[in-house]
Parts: C-alpha cells; sequence; structure tokens
C-alpha cells in the first residue's frame, strides 16, 4: 500500500462522515426547533471547544498532514463558518483539496522530516511518525468529539455515521 493510499482515503471517509452529521444536525434543529446556533456553539464541557470549532480543527488537520506530507504550501484557512451550510462547505472544499494529491506527492513522505506547530514551539517528526503519532490522533479526536457533542445533545447519530457507512 502506498503512502497516499493509507493518507488520503483516510481523510475523505471522516471528512464525508462529519458532513453527514452535520446534515442530520441540521435536520435535528429543524424537527427540534433548536436554534442552529445553540448547537454549532454547543461543548461536551466548559473548557473544551465547541462543534464549529471542532469542525474546523478536524478540515485543517487533513489539509495540513497532507500539505506537510507532501512538502507543499500549508493552507491558511480562517475560522468563519457560522451555520451549518458554512461547515459543509468547508468539509467539501477541504475534501477537493486532500483529493487533488497524486500518489507519487507522497513518494518518500514516511522518512520526510515534517515540522508543524505543537503549542508554543514547533516540533520535527519523521512522516511516518507525525502522521500515526500526531496527525491522525488529532484528527479523529476532534472528528469524534464533534459526533461526540451531537450525540450528546440528541441528534440520532451512531457508530455507523461516524464511519461514513449506510
Amino acid at each position: 500500500m502506498s503512502f497516499h493510499d493509507a493518507v488520503v482515503p483516510a481523510f475523505l471517509q471522516i471528512l464525508g462522515s462529519l458532513s453527514g452529521l452535520l446534515t442530520k444536525a441540521e435536520a435535528h434543529c429543524k424537527a427540534k426547533n433548536i436554534q442552529p446556533e445553540v448547537l454549532l456553539g454547543a461543548r461536551l464541557y466548559p473548557d473544551m471547544l465547541p462543534l464549529t470549532k471542532q469542525i474546523q480543527i478536524a478540515s485543517d488537520f487533513a489539509a495540513k498532514t497532507c500539505a506537510r506530507l507532501t512538502g507543499s504550501e500549508v493552507p491558511s484557512t480562517p475560522d468563519t463558518e457560522k451555520t451549518f451550510d458554512e461547515l459543509k462547505q468547508r468539509l467539501t472544499r477541504t475534501a477537493d483539496y486532500v483529493r487533488a494529491f497524486k500518489p507519487a506527492q507522497f513518494d518518500g513522505a514516511d522518512s520526510r522530516d515534517v515540522t508543524f506547530p505543537a503549542g508554543p514551539t514547533s516540533m520535527t517528526l519523521k512522516g511516518q511518525q507525525f502522521l500515526n503519532a500526531f496527525a491522525f490522533p488529532n484528527f479523529y479526536f476532534h472528528a469524534a468529539t464533534a459526533h461526540g457533542i451531537l450525540r450528546h445533545n440528541g441528534v440520532e447519530i451512531g457508530k455507523r455515521d461516524f464511519l461514513g457507512v449506510k
């Protein structure tokens, strides 16, 4: 299996499932007469980030990880989304960006030095370690937290929705 095949499909699967979760969350708001801002601002705990930010961060991890692994320019995406539709558009743009990477761009990515911000400093890891120990765990953490926020707030979703399978 190529490094591309280990990275791109994993990101695309969950980016798609997040879009599906947002569609169900929006329908839940309409059915229960809940203002969308309430759910978009929901958190699992007061010191955790809200749903909107969880989606934005997951999106950033997908795009920026692919850029860093391929030695491409790291995209900067302002966090301006305030609606379900805007968040779904961001996920679509991110999926399109990730999908555009060609397998050859990932050649040597597993052993390439990847430097990335880690809090107030930066770290450098080999590509394989960056992906397995930092990028994937953070991506899945924020995606799973978004799912948890929605489930906690009564949106009827389960593991199959998180996995994006019918």
